[in-house]
């Protein structure tokens, strides 16, 4: 028999939802996964990074954020902002350019992209003749220059992308009036570098492979001088606009003079600085003039082949200073930012961007020391192992982990970060979030996630309370006394691990009372506690034997780590104070902290155990190894598989490339087919008031890894008769049991005395077997019980103790909801999604309504196997929304996710960086930004227009699509913001009388207006 809805209360009850969830992927934090090519606008003070999966992400200052995402899944190989304009131009692999533009849409700037060009060269023709391989943005901020493999130079109006025929440079021209003494190579490759002449933008200098350079004259179309020198890297001008350095493939550089004469075919000045033996290429070489003493030399590369061709180097010349920058991974790209505010001062900051980090250095501070990063950290110095979020910090304990991050820091440089563009329009974030990251090499680093930059804040060291291979005396930083070349370690970036049992897998922290419980992959658990001052301590272990004497067992794993023997010391900040050990040594599955009752408990594969850091003894521990589980006994580091298991790993991960779903609107067919049959699937399941839900298939006992611990809680609750509660634990295993034991606390008076006790009082078998993820157990009011003093600092009401308790089990498969204390079912909620859904990640968070303030909802964040997120509300444990979020081929990414207290989740899109997500309607964490051309930058007249008849451009042509509806509107717009005359009535106008404009009493005014091109039109924006 048919049940109907009652359609009144399923409506209030829709728009109850809509007020209280919505789905939202807000900001990736971290640095772009495999970047491949920087871009940088002095005008915009903004920096842009491409990356190889065809990503564009740029940055200001600190919480100024925008991604862009092409249609194309290619590399994105070279970046360029146009002078004095809000776009900038992107260079893919596949041989495309994108326009992009930063428009202003109610109050906030967004990356579009606007256009796309490719190269068309004449039928039949190769194509390295179209094949781009530098790109020159011209100041006058109207043409593109490309120059193709073929030597080719294409000329390109823009935004509109029209090739400009006529003001071609073909190879054919220059080889024409190629000297009689270059004839030999007369084939001249292809063009390596473009570089406008200073003072003289109507001159631009075109380096081929092979080695000749050619000073170009746009208007004339014809060569003014060539420089013949060796096979070209790059080429670079020096601001008098008379010298011209170009670097080559033998490690050395050389200096020419634009006034010696129409050709040259020997330098001024030849130099290979790191001596007579064979050299790697310089690939880029920048030389900037100080105000008071010798220029900064600047060049990559140029290393001795033999003895150190393998590194990575930026060498900095200065006066008598030089230093080898020496990074960890491949150089994509790097730029100076100069002081001023034309960017005319001396050098203040070198920006370089490698594989794996960002790296600033300041070059006005002695020792050059690095910049410390608000944004872009390197999430994955050490590779990331696990994550653990903490919401709302109160401010002491916020303030003292602040301190003792910033006693770390002393080796960075005090100047500010100098990039600061665009402006941070987000709202404060209304309270303090913590996000741990546990890392391969034992060390816990804090990150403050309340805001839409995820900065570090402390790093947590726990390799010296072991025995390690590392040496401590070892220094990184610094190179040996009067060696050569004079190499410094610079950036963080180390994937190595001394030992692979140092890894971090469980994280706890207490944010009330400032105690720390970490676990690691050797079954080590040590508790820590804040201390401000320095202390030497011995750290003791205490050795949990798991197997309580099971015979037939033997550990075939790794061996657990040798503790320090002697006093460590420990620097201010967490300073572990007990250790717990297990036996056998297997990785750390589950913790749980009780900070109120002195209690730390911990599971493995083999058991669970209750540590009482108060009086540091075991006061529980129980074996749930299966008789038939022989694959527990092996470990993870078994068979000699510990390193190599782990650099597999990493290298898969490093070859893995996501793409954050979000921004990416997609038109495959294929995809939109799959859209539209989950709508008609969810259409369906709304229909139908009883789902098919999937039949849950019984497993087996003797499946593997049976007795590992999934996941363990702390409850004061009815446990024993619904007259009394009592402190309890609660342990789910892989195998669907859950026990039950009922803890004896001693008084206050004789805690240190007496011991802690506990006895087993409950035991439940899911029929189903299904792995237990979740335990939660709810108040009489059906609300989850409260944090450990939560309650004693009045953040939190205390449980309701009157009515009855529930335990609410999450199975991989089910949600299962008992009373207590008899333990009988009271409903139950099976997945009812795609066939082979298991729950991965279940926490429990409040949604707040987003329309009343003092409203929300206790609900459970699931998410599955699928990359499907789930709301579950309490205590009805009824479906309330769903969304897929991550692919369910990203298996890592899902084992990743974390949720927040507050609905909102991180996991890793690639191994350094998190997405950020947001289920809530009422809390929401994204970058508000908004982006505008500087004042002076309305009008640059120092900055001629290139016409077609050579006497300049007048505007004439496309400048992008326009509107059919306002075409003559743009039109007139854009005819009259090209004629100098109007624009220079426009700026007397505005700096005469204010840019007051009226008639009346209807006044206008028009706060210094900027003139903007979108790419389709120009228009004026007022700054507010």
């Amino acid at each position: 028999m048919k049940r109907f809805r009652r359609h009144g209360h399923d409506s209030q009850r829709d728009k109850l939802k809509q007020e209280l969830y919505q789905f939202n992927k807000t900001v990736e934090h971290g640095f772009p996964h495999q970047p491949s090519a920087l871009g940088y606008s002095p005008d915009l003070d903004l920096l842009a990074i491409g990356t190889r999966s065809g990503a564009i992400k740029l940055y200001g200052a600190p919480g100024v954020e925008f991604m862009g995402l092409h249609d194309e899944n290619a590399t994105v190989t070279q970046v360029h902002f146009l002078p004095h304009q809000l776009e900038l131009v992107t260079l893919l692999d596949d041989n495309s350019l994108h326009m992009w533009t930063l428009r202003a849409h109610q109050g906030v700037s967004e990356l579009l992209e606007v256009g796309r060009f490719t190269l068309t060269g004449p039928p039949g023709a190769p194509p390295s003749v179209t094949r781009v391989t530098t790109v020159l943005a011209h100041s006058s901020g109207e043409l593109l220059l490309l120059g193709t493999e073929g030597g080719h130079v294409f000329v390109v109006e823009v935004p509109g992308f029209r090739e400009l025929e006529e003001r071609n440079i073909s190879v054919e021209d220059v080889q024409a009036r190629i000297p009689e003494e270059y004839a030999p190579r007369r084939n001249l490759e292809c063009v390596e570098a473009l570089q406008e002449k200073p003072l003289n933008p109507r001159q631009v200098l075109i380096g081929y492979g092979r080695g000749l350079m050619v000073l170009w004259d746009l208007d004339r179309q014809c060569a003014i001088q060539y420089f013949l020198g060796t096979q070209l890297e790059s080429v670079w001008w020096m601001e008098d606009g008379e010298h011209i350095l170009s670097s080559h493939s033998d490690g050395s550089y050389c200096s020419w003079s634009t006034t010696d004469g129409d050709v040259q075919s020997q330098p001024e000045k030849q130099d290979t600085p790191y001596g007579s033996f064979p050299c790697k290429a310089i690939s880029k070489v920048l030389q900037f003039p100080t105000k008071q003493g010798p220029p900064f030399l600047i060049l990559s590369g140029g290393m001795p082949r033999a003895s150190y061709g393998d590194r990575h180097c930026i060498s900095v010349i200065h006066s008598k200073t030089h230093i080898a920058l020496d990074f960890t991974s491949r150089i994509i790209d790097f730029f100076v930012i100069r002081e001023g505010e034309q960017h005319t001062g001396d050098p203040s900051a070198l920006v370089v961007l490698v594989e794996e980090e960002l790296v600033v250095v300041d070059l006005q501070t002695e020792g050059w020391p690095v910049i410390q990063m608000p944004y872009l950290v390197p999430l994955h110095c050490s590779a990331i192992t696990c994550s653990h979020h903490v919401s709302s910090i109160p401010l002491k304990l916020w303030e003292r982990i602040l301190a003792a991050g910033d006693l770390q820091n002393t080796h960075y440089s005090n100047k500010p970060w100098p990039i600061n563009g665009g402006q941070n329009l987000a709202p404060e974030p209304p309270q303090r979030d913590l996000l741990l990251t546990g890392h391969e090499d034992g060390t816990v680093r804090f990150w403050d996630a309340s805001g839409v930059c995820l900065y570090p804040m402390y790093k947590l060291s726990t390799a010296g309370v072991f025995h390690t291979d590392a040496d401590p005396n070892d220094n990184l930083n610094q190179g040996a006394e009067g060696e050569w070349p004079p190499f410094r370690k610079v950036g963080c970036f180390d994937p190595y691990s001394d030992d692979p049992r140092l890894g971090i897998q469980k994280i706890h922290l207490c944010k009330y009372s400032g105690y720390l419980t970490v676990a690691g992959t050797a079954g080590q658990i040590l508790v820590l506690e804040l201390n401000d001052e320095m202390a030497e301590q011995v750290v003791s272990a205490t050795v949990v034997d798991l197997l309580q004497g099971q015979d037939g067992f033997r550990w075939k794993g790794h061996a657990r780590l040798d503790v320090q023997e002697e006093p460590v010391s420990f620097p201010p900040g967490f300073q572990p104070f007990a250790l717990v050990q297990c036996q056998p040594p297997a990785v750390v599955t589950a913790i749980a902290l009780h900070s109120e009752w002195k209690l730390v408990a911990f599971g493995t594969s083999h058991g669970f155990g209750i540590y009482d850091y108060q009086q540091k003894n075991v006061a529980l521990a129980r074996c749930t190894l299966n008789p038939s589980d022989q694959l527990a006994m092996e470990g993870p580091l078994s068979r000699v598989k510990s390193i190599k298991k782990s650099l597999r790993q990493s290298f898969r991960r490093i070859r893995r490339s996501r793409v954050s779903m979000r921004k990416h609107q997609t038109t495959n067919a294929a995809k939109l087919q799959e859209i539209n049959a989950r709508l008609e699937a969810e259409a369906l399941q709304e229909m139908e008031l009883a789902p098919v839900q999937r039949r849950i298939e019984a497993r087996s006992s003797d499946d593997s890894f049976t007795g590992l611990v999934r996941t363990l809680y702390f409850a004061d609750s009815f446990i024993t008769d619904s007259a009394h509660n009592t402190p309890s634990l609660w342990a789910g295993t892989n195998g669907g049991a859950v026990f039950a034991y009922m803890l004896r606390l001693p008084p206050v008076e004789r805690r240190m005395d007496d011991p802690v006790t506990a006895h087993q009082a409950k035991e439940i078998q899911l029929m189903h077997r299904a792995p237990v993820v979740g335990l939660v157990v709810l108040d009489g009011r059906g609300v989850p019980l409260p944090e450990p003093l939560e309650v004693a600092h009045d953040l939190a009401r205390s449980p309701d103790m009157l009515a009855s308790h529930h335990l609410l089990v999450i199975s991989e498969e089910q949600f299962k909801l008992f009373t207590l204390p008899k333990v009988s079912t009271k409903t139950k909620l099976k997945l009812t999604a795609i066939d082979g859904s298991r729950v991965r990640r279940v926490g429990v968070a409040l949604f707040g309504s987003s329309r009343v303030e003092d409203y929300g909802e206790n609900s459970l964040v699931v998410l599955t196997n699928q990359g499907e997120l789930h709301v579950i509300s309490l205590p009805a444990i009824k479906m309330q929304v769903h969304h897929p979020c991550i692919r369910r081929e990203d298996v890592s990414g899902i084992a990743s996710c974390v949720f927040t207290k507050h609905g909102q989740g991180f996991y890793l899109i690639s191994p350094s960086e998190f997405e950020r997500f947001s289920l809530s309607a009422r809390w929401l964490v994204e970058p508000r930004s908004l982006v505008e051309l500087p004042d002076k930058s309305t009008l640059d007249p120092s900055k001629a227009r290139l016409r077609d008849d050579g006497r300049g451009y007048d505007g004439r042509g496309v400048r992008g699509v326009s509107d059919n509806d306002n075409s003559a509107r743009h039109v007139m717009e854009h005819a009259l913001l090209n004629d100098e005359k109007v624009l220079q009535e426009i700026q007397k106008s505005l700096e005469g009388d204010g840019g007051q404009m009226g008639h009346g009493d209807n006044n206008i005014k028009i706060p210094q207006a900027n003139i903007l091109s979108n790419g389709d039109h120009c228009f004026y924006t007022a700054h507010q």
